[in-house]
């Protein structure tokens, strides 16, 4: 395993005073996030928070809402909502390709030596 951890996203690699530092935030932000439960980083063998790469990325996304002047209970709604259009865009991206690969079998293309066939005239 040994540094190939730091590539996941998961991994708890940042201290509080890390990942603050990253944020350009004070660590109250953090334990706040954390108390109202929109982070839960987890504990190190002392207690102390350590924080991934993606809770990283989504207290960056609370700063820039609550920047912005929204409420705590609004910025979390709102990236909830754009986590789940996220999502449900993947899945449309993945339905239309499994159509279009499925038009490109059964209807047959032009290259395909059965249609080319069926167009010859001599």
């Amino acid at each position: 395993m040994g540094v190939s951890r730091l590539d996941d996203q998961d991994y708890p690699a940042f201290t509080m005073g890390q990942a603050a530092q990253i944020l350009d935030v004070q660590q109250a932000f953090l334990r706040s996030l954390d108390a109202t439960g929109v982070l839960s980083p987890q504990r190190s063998g002392g207690g102390h928070r350590r924080y991934s790469r993606r809770q990283l990325v989504l207290a960056a996304r609370m700063r820039e809402l609550l920047d912005q002047g929204l409420s705590l209970d609004a910025a979390t709604r709102i990236i909830g909502l754009q986590d789940e259009l996220d999502v449900a865009r993947s899945r449309i991206e993945e339905l239309e390709a499994d159509r279009d690969r499925a038009a490109g079998h059964t209807t047959g293309s032009p290259s395909d030596p059965d249609v080319e066939h069926m167009f010859e005239t001599g």
